[in-house]
């Protein structure tokens, strides 16, 4: 038995002597290593060890909660946990998992868990060097930085739930200015996983710059209807209006878009959406969620019709139900709310779904929008946005010029009700992935 294991499980019985019904410890410690390069010079090195522990008891149906980063002040937590359930109303659906199997998932790299920091500022400095290689009007870069992290987490409670488990994640990103004249524009990129040799530092750059350099020389469109094409970035942004109204505890708290609408069509009948906590690699995959519920694949949304939400083992309770694995927790200081693992839009029909620059032939005139700005002031609950998007006006399948200050506005299901082409690109950013998708006529202001 490790440590970890032997400190949690002594902590589970100490609460239970002291009074509590059910009990369990949650334990996260980390290894980091950020690191941000200018002009090929060390800008910012951070490495850092963290650790830290949480308790969570109900007695009486009644919540307690407390944590340390401090092994030592164990029975001050036990004894913090049980008193703060005192104090609050009694809730009939509070409740701790009950053991059950998990799916093994590959999640943990030794070349991103040992690496050395030589290593990995040279790993980071490609980014900066590839992007200003891409062109001499790339003139600045604003941010070029990379994390390697090792995290191992350790949850058990007094059901039964005994689980451990040890994951590496490696990001980078960097922001471009290029410059032609008196015109500037900035490009982003940013790529992650579970394996370092899964992380394309020389294509992040390159994309920056490139995001960055198509975007000189941009002009203001004529207010017009047209088709629509969301790069990958773009369309994971979009989805992320209406991808907390798949959180059963927004749903009952009235604070979902799609409330009341199981089981009926909400969006396109050419996508399906999933949230899947197993897939090998992507950031959000685990073998448990943060309660110690086994990962597994989730269908919302099948050939536009909405057929299920998230749920974590108190909102799975409330209905009825059983959770589906995606309990979340900030980190050891929170408590498990609702959320994603690793969600993503596919199409329904691969046969159908087209390469990008299919996408761009299958219309005669369309706005390819690479960049959003405001997203995140689009209302989650009613699902209206009125969002300003740069891009590229492409005619006959060829990029005609660069485009600046346009604005699409409507409600997101309408908006993903209108999709007329998927494509075959999935590609993840993050917790989330999305292919090129391509609109019907949309009204776009400028």
């Amino acid at each position: 038995m490790s440590s970890e294991n032997s400190f949690a499980e002594n902590l589970v019985n100490l609460a239970l002597r002291k009074g509590a019904d059910e009990a369990e410890v949650y334990i996260k410690s980390s290894k980091n290593l950020s690191i941000e390069i200018k002009d090929q010079k060390i800008d910012a090195l951070e490495s850092s060890l963290s650790f830290g522990f949480s308790m969570r008891i109900i007695k009486e149906r009644r919540l307690g909660f407390c944590y340390s980063t401090d092994k030592d002040s164990f029975e001050s937590v036990v004894d913090k946990a049980v008193e703060a359930a005192r104090w609050v109303d009694k809730d009939e659906y509070l409740e701790l998992p009950a053991p059950s199997d998990s799916d093994s998932v590959e999640i943990f790299d030794a070349k991103i868990s040992s690496i050395f920091e030589e290593e990995a500022i040279e790993k980071v400095s490609i980014l900066e060097k590839t992007a200003y290689e891409e062109d001499e009007r790339v003139k600045n870069i604003r941010k070029s930085r990379g994390t390697f992290r090792n995290t191992d987490i350790t949850i058990i409670n007094s059901k039964g739930v005994d689980k451990k488990y040890a994951s590496t994640t490696c990001t980078t990103q960097i922001t471009v200015i290029a410059e032609n004249g008196l015109d500037s524009q900035m490009g982003f990129y940013f790529a992650g996983s579970r394996f370092l040799n899964e992380v394309p530092f020389e294509d992040v750059g390159q994309n920056a710059a490139r995001r960055a350099l198509q975007l000189l020389g941009s002009r203001r469109m004529n207010a017009q209807k047209a088709y629509v094409i969301l790069d990958n970035l773009v369309a994971i942004e979009f989805m992320g209006i209406f991808a907390s109204s798949l959180s059963s505890e927004n749903v009952q708290k009235r604070k979902s878009l799609l409330s009341g609408k199981l089981d009926k069509k909400v969006i396109s009948q050419k996508i399906n959406v999933i949230d899947n906590g197993l897939l090998p690699g992507k950031l959000g995959s685990r073998p448990v969620d943060d309660e110690g519920v086994p990962s597994r694949e989730n269908t919302l949304i099948t050939e536009g019709v909405l057929c299920g939400f998230l749920y974590n083992t108190y909102t799975a309770k409330k209905e009825g139900v059983l959770s589906t694995g995606n309990a979340v927790r900030g980190g050891f200081s929170g408590l498990p709310s609702v959320g994603i693992s690793n969600l993503y839009i596919e199409a329904v029909s691969m046969a159908d779904a087209m390469s990008p620059k299919e996408i761009f032939r299958a219309v005669d005139k369309c706005l390819y929008v690479t960049e959003a700005m405001g997203i995140h002031a689009a209302n989650p609950i009613s699902g209206e946005f009125s969002i300003g998007v740069s891009g590229l006006w492409i005619e006959k399948g060829e990029i005609a010029y660069p485009v600046k200050e346009a604005v699409i506005s409507g409600n997101i299901l309408s908006f993903f009700e209108n999709i007329e082409v998927v494509g075959n690109d999935l590609r993840f950013f993050g917790n989330m992935g999305s292919p090129t998708i391509l609109f019907g006529p949309t009204d776009i202001s400028a």
